[in-house]
């Protein structure tokens, strides 16, 4: 039951990552673009931007994104039973693909912050699965 648990809130802090990204104009404006660029290669034309309707919930999807991870921050809190170092990616990648209008001036600023953060998870959930690997090596 308990790896079941640790499971589905590992599985939600990826969902919660996943939708951060999402939010971000950026994102969906060159998804969009690698999407054309797929389709031509087959030898199909789109004029337009085929997934332009995701601009449209970057906002809620960002917003449960953020809802999310506070679900899976609780669960850390309460039972410590999630990485510290997806909790770091998650945090990075919202913070990078935040959606608000008004602070996309600052966009730039954003994605440093949020990349060296989730950068900083991604190398600390490395180093921790070295070290549970070389700790299983030896016993």
């Amino acid at each position: 039951m308990k790896n079941e648990t640790t499971k589905i809130v590992e599985a939600t802090g990826t969902i919660s990552g996943a939708a951060s990204i999402l939010g971000s104009w950026q994102v969906c404006h060159n998804i969009c673009l690698g999407l054309i660029a797929l389709l031509s290669v087959i030898g199909i034309t789109i004029t337009g931007m085929p997934l332009f309707f995701l601009t449209k919930v970057a906002v809620p999807i960002w917003i449960i994104a953020v809802l999310l991870l506070g679900v899976t921050l609780y669960f850390y809190i309460m039972r410590k039973c999630i990485s510290k170092a997806l909790i770091l990616l998650n945090s990075g990648l919202l913070i990078a693909g935040i959606p608000f209008q008004p602070v996309q001036i600052y966009i730039l600023f954003f994605w440093v912050v949020g990349g060296v953060i989730a950068l900083t998870g991604i190398i600390l959930f490395i180093s921790e699965k070295i070290h549970k690997n070389r700790c299983e090596h030896e016993n």
